[in-house]
C-alpha cells in the first residue's frame, strides 16, 4: 500500500502539459508523478529535469539511457523503477537479446566496451555507499568525452532520486510497467513487491 495514494487526476495545467514526455516515454503518467502533483512545483521541477536529463546530445542515445537507468535502478533495488527503465528502453528500441541480458552486461556481446564502461559505471556510482573503482572511471574516460558522461551520471542521479521516491512511498505499479516487469526481467526473478 502506498504511503500517499497518488491523485487520479492532474490539475495543474503545466504538469499537464508537461506529461506527454511520459507518455511518449512509457505510454501512461507514472503513479510517481501523480503523486508529486500533490506539489505541483516539484512535479513540475522533477519533469523539467527529467526531460534535460534525457536530451541526447552526443553519443549517447534514448535506449542506452534507459538501460543505464535500469542497471542504477537494479542496484538501488527500486522494483517500481526497474520495471519502468526495462519498459522504457523496449520502448526505445532495445533488442530482446539486450533486454534479456541487461542484469549480466559484463558477459554479454551485445554490449559494446563503451557501453560495459558505462553499465559498470553506472552500478558502482548506485551503491550506497557510493564505490566508483579508479578503473572504472579510467574505463570510462577511455570510451566517453566528458560532456558524455555529464549526461551518464545526469541518468544516474536522476534515478537516484526516483529510486528512493518510489521505494519509500511504495508507489503502486501501473499495469503496464507491471507487465513490462513480469514479462522482461524474468531473469532476475522479479515481483513487484511492495508496489503492487
Amino acid at each position: 500500500m502506498p504511503l500517499v495514494d497518488p491523485l487520479s487526476d492532474i490539475a495543474d495545467p503545466e504538469v499537464k502539459q508537461l506529461v506527454d514526455f511520459f507518455n511518449e516515454t512509457l505510454g501512461f503518467c507514472p503513479n510517481s508523478v501523480l503523486t508529486m502533483q500533490r506539489r505541483p512545483n516539484i512535479a513540475r521541477a522533477f519533469i523539467e529535469l527529467n526531460k534535460a536529463v534525457m536530451e541526447n546530445h552526443g553519443q549517447l542515445n534514448s535506449e542506452f539511457k534507459r538501460l543505464i537507468a535500469f542497471i542504477s535502478s537494479n542496484t538501488a533495488g527500486c522494483r517500481y523503477c526497474q520495471a519502468h527503465t526495462i519498459r522504457a528502453a523496449e520502448r526505445y528500441g532495445a533488442s530482446p537479446k539486450r533486454l534479456e541480458n541487461i542484469w549480466d552486461f559484463q558477459n554479454q556481446d551485445c554490449f559494446s566496451d563503451a557501453e560495459k564502461a558505462a553499465l559498470q559505471f553506472a552500478q558502482e556510482a548506485s551503491m550506497a555507499p557510493v564505490n566508483v573503482a579508479k578503473n572504472t572511471e579510467k574505463q570510462l574516460h577511455q570510451f566517453w568525452s566528458d560532456d558524455d558522461i555529464v549526461e551518464i551520471m545526469g541518468v544516474i542521479a536522476l534515478f537516484g532520486y526516483l529510486n528512493r521516491w518510489n521505494d519509500v512511498m511504495a508507489t503502486s505499479l501501473e499495469d503496464d510497467a507491471k507487465k513490462s516487469g513480469k514479462d522482461l526481467l524474468q531473469n532476475i526473478s522479479w515481483n513487484p513487491g511492495k508496489h503492487n
